[in-house]
């Protein structure tokens, strides 16, 4: 069972980097390339590279923390119905209990909620932790000089790992079956 849940979470923790940077990027340099646009388009010289990447390098973890909230919530329709290590995790409809074969985006909030507070806690509970660690083991006097959204981004994968595990305990239309 332990199998299905660790190779479970890589699919999905796969999926959820490729598809927010991927997205992020693909904003990022929509922006940039709208800037550079609104400003006359300039010839390309180092200078004028030089800004446009700066440019692209501020933007993204500001895309990255917006797409990564689309990931999540475009991520979690992959984890239904998959045999996964002779288990699959599925999803039930809300008033009679019957299997939903084609999970859709409809049928996802109301599991997506529940799944996404249980991933806050979850966090919250390692940022806890990370403060205290930061305070006792390092010359750091606060949370916020080294957090930024890569660490926040680390700490969700790991949190959907756990969140796996908790998802069919706190979701009745969650379960887990043998395939």
């Amino acid at each position: 069972m332990s199998k299905f849940y660790f190779f479970l979470w890589l699919r999905w923790s796969f999926r959820v980097a490729i598809c927010s940077v991927l997205m992020a990027c693909g904003v990022s340099f929509l922006i940039t390339l709208y800037l550079y646009i609104s400003q006359g388009m300039p010839s390309f010289t180092a200078d004028v590279l030089e800004a446009l990447f700066q440019l692209f390098k501020f933007w993204f973890p500001i895309t990255f923390s917006l797409t990564l909230l689309l990931a999540l919530f475009r991520s979690l329709k992959y984890i239904f119905n998959i045999c996964i290590n002779g288990y699959k995790m599925q999803l039930l409809e809300c008033v009679n209990n019957e299997i939903v074969d084609e999970v859709g985006y409809g049928d996802l909030v109301k599991i997506w909620r529940k799944w996404f507070m249980l991933i806050i806690w979850l966090v919250g509970a390692q940022m806890i932790l990370s403060l205290v660690f930061t305070y006792l083991f390092t010359s750091y006097s606060g949370v916020f000089e080294w957090f930024d959204i890569y660490f926040l981004f680390t700490f969700v994968l790991i949190a959907g790992y756990l969140s796996f595990i908790l998802l069919s305990g706190r979701c009745k239309q969650v379960r887990v079956v043998k395939c």
